[in-house]
């Protein structure tokens, strides 16, 4: 069947074969295949789901249908809507009550490192509108699940809620779309009050600024290990971008 290059992606990127996604593997790939028909078997829908590997041993998942950002700038006038941003927080919820009861394989190995314990939830830690679909005017769920590993709830809350308040620096997501800054504060306060967060709006920027914090760490360790993806996020200025970020959230919280 005819293979179509899916448009985005700064990790590896994917092409689509018919109701299909094709991606190269790692040794993460059964990992995450475990998570994902888990997420099957508790009837989660707004995922993908594991359908083995191709003769040309790239992984096979469903395809997730929907538009979405690809590399156009700015992006769709979806992703800032009021009514999504509260979807997302929803999916979130939905997915983390979903995986609440997924005890990964004892030898499972994660992109990002990271063993689970009691306690912890798979995130699927990059739940940003570059990883959306959406269809018929609603938020149709996330793909690209690689980074998926052992953390906190908070800790996967915190990533969302910067993708879609938006948190980020403004001069990256000013060309996105996104131009109410001003309104910042409430929509972190109705992505929280639509998730169910029972703590505060300030206890979750704490989580988003150690969150930040470490994907820039991480960006710039894995770039000098030297694998392809974050050397050119390295040398595209994302830890850069994300330490302005942090400088903006000490200005959110004052």
């Amino acid at each position: 069947m005819d293979e179509a290059r899916l448009d985005g992606g700064n990790i590896g990127g994917a092409v689509r074969v018919g109701d299909t996604v094709r991606r190269a593997t790692g040794p993460w790939t059964p990992a995450v295949h475990a998570l994902l028909a888990h997420l099957a078997s508790q009837g989660f829908t707004a995922a993908p789901r594991p359908l083995g590997i191709d003769e040309h041993g790239r992984e096979i998942l469903t395809f997730l249908d929907g538009e979405t950002v690809g590399s156009a700038l700015p992006w769709p006038p979806w992703v800032y809507a009021d009514g999504t941003l509260e979807q997302a927080a929803r999916w979130m919820r939905g997915f983390h009550e979903a995986v609440a009861g997924f005890v990964p394989p004892p030898d499972a190995v994660w992109r990002d490192g990271g063993r689970w314990s009691e306690g912890l939830i798979i995130g699927h830690n990059d739940a940003a509108p570059y990883n959306a679909a959406w269809r018929d005017g609603g938020l149709a769920g996330f793909f690209d699940w690689d980074v998926a590993g052992p953390v906190t709830r908070e800790w996967d809350l915190a990533f969302a809620a910067f993708g879609w308040v938006p948190l980020h620096a403004r001069h990256v997501v000013g060309p996105q779309g996104f131009t109410a800054f001003e309104a910042r504060p409430e929509r972190l306060r109705r992505f929280l009050g639509a998730y169910g967060w029972d703590g505060s709006a300030a206890e979750l920027l704490d989580v988003v600024r150690e969150r930040v914090t470490a994907h820039a760490e991480g960006v710039r360790r894995l770039a000098a290990a030297g694998e392809p993806a974050f050397v050119r996020l390295r040398d595209q200025g994302v830890p850069a971008d994300l330490e302005r970020a942090l400088a903006e959230l000490d200005a959110l919280r004052a």
